[in-house]
Order: structure tokens, then sequence, then C-alpha cells
């Protein structure tokens, strides 16, 4: 073996040595365990994920668009609150998290939850899709799960490590930033999207349980993605579904897995 590929080595299996191996959520009904690698803590991740934010919702007030309808507001507010009691189900501290829920007016069919759980709906979700509370919460859900399983944190663990062994391979190479950055490109293009697909199939399983464990039947998944199938299939899908896997596979996991928690739905219906 070449100094070069020797170095190589090395700076992989250092980069190794810093993760961690974490469990971030119980497996709950559905089963979600598998093992994550971590090089960033939580703590690190919930303060960017938390400055971040901040800085959204202040750029939306100034343009207008944060939190104007005072319906949709509560409404998906509403929704929000039954969703974080459950998550006690995955994880303890989370109903104690440092909850935030806002809605942006915005014809971009979207949503999201940054670490920690700091919420956001876009409008164009619900009118575009005339989405039931149900739907509403199938979404909630899925993005909701995201934050519980630390997926931003992983695959930031993941890029950390990318970029130690690009950054210092590219010095012992003598590849310029050019090089390097691009090198970068082709590692997110390989691992990334692979990656990206097990978290959205994860957040998808997470997601029907939480709405059944809400009072939501978890069934509204299922009409949830057929109407971003039809979404995409008029005009260009939604921009986070990129990564997202083909809605055919994905409805089909969401039919086993709904049925899955059909019994606490229904639990929570005899109260």
């Amino acid at each position: 073996m070449n100094r070069h590929a020797t170095v190589a080595v090395w700076i992989s299996m250092l980069a190794l040595a810093g993760c961690q191996t974490v469990q971030t959520t119980g497996g709950g009904a559905v089963g979600v365990d598998r093992q994550q690698r971590m090089m960033i803590s939580s703590a690190q991740i919930n303060a960017a994920a938390e400055q971040s934010y901040t800085q959204t919702m202040r750029e939306a007030q100034a343009k207008g668009v944060l939190n104007r309808d005072a319906n949709q507001v509560n409404r998906v507010r509403a929704v929000a609150s039954r969703l974080i009691l459950a998550t006690g189900a995955f994880r303890n501290d989370a109903p104690g998290w440092r909850w935030e829920v806002n809605v942006i007016s915005s014809q971009e069919i979207n949503a999201w939850c940054m670490p920690g759980g700091k919420i956001a709906v876009y409008t164009g979700l619900m009118t575009s899709l005339q989405l039931s509370d149900a739907e509403l919460a199938a979404v909630m859900g899925h993005e909701i799960a995201h934050a519980l399983r630390e997926h931003g944190r992983e695959k930031a663990s993941q890029q950390a490590a990318q970029n130690a062994v690009i950054g210092v391979g590219a010095a012992v190479l003598g590849v310029g930033e050019g090089g390097a950055g691009l090198a970068n490109i082709v590692a997110q293009v390989t691992y990334g999207l692979p990656n990206s697909r097990e978290f959205e199939r994860e957040a998808d399983r997470i997601g029907v349980e939480l709405a059944a464990r809400a009072g939501y039947d978890p069934r509204a998944a299922i009409t949830l993605w057929q109407k971003m199938a039809q979404a995409s299939g008029s005009g260009g899908p939604p921009g986070f579904l990129s990564t997202h896997p083909t809605a055919a596979d994905r409805i089909q996991d969401l039919q086993k897995y709904a049925a899955q928690v059909m019994p606490i739905y229904q639990s929570t219906q005899r109260r």
C-alpha cells in the first residue's frame, strides 16, 4: 500500500473513532431500531437548529408571510400538540423539548421539523392538497419523526466524517479547494441518497404510529401520499420528495404499518 493510501486509511479510521453509537428512540410498535453513529452532539445540532429556525421565522415575518391566518395557525398547532404528547412513546425527553410551531404563507407544498422540535408548515400543503386533519397529522408526524430519530444530526455527522477524510486527503494529495468540493458532492450523491431514503422509511413508520397514538386514523397517510403522487404528476414533484421512495413503494409500506398500528388508534377512540 502506498503512502497516500495508508494516510487515507488512517484518516478514515480516525473519523470512525470519533463516532458514537447511540439509540435515539425506542422501537415503538413499528420496530424502528437501527443503530446510529454520531460525531456531533445533540446540544450542538439543536443549538444550530434553533439559530437557523429563528432566522427563518424572522425572514418570514419581515416578508409578511408568518402566521397570517389565525385559523390555519390554530389548526396546525392543535394537531401538533396532540402529536407532541404522543412522542413520549419513542423517547421520554421529547414532550419536554422547546417545541415551536409556525405557519408560512406560501404556495410551496412543504413542511419540516428541525432538530429539537422546530416545525414549519406551508399553507400550500394544506390548501393545494385539501388535507384533512388526519392527513395533516400524517405529514407532521412524519416530520416530527425525523427530529425524534435525529436524522439531521446523523446526516451532519456523516458529512463531518466525509469532510474530515476529504479535507485531509486533499491536502495530502495536493488537491485544491475545487477538487475537495467536487469530492464532497460525489460522496453526498453516492452515500447520501440511499441513507435519505432509509430515513424516509423510518419517518413514515414512526409517523403513522405517532398519528395513531394522537387519535388520528393512520390510514390517512395512504391517502396523503396518493395526493402527493397526483401533485407530483401534475406540474412537478414537491421539493421535499426529491430523495423520497417512489409513491408506489411508499404506499405499499404505509399500508402495512398503518394496519399494524390500527389497534392503537382504535384504543384511542374508546377512551
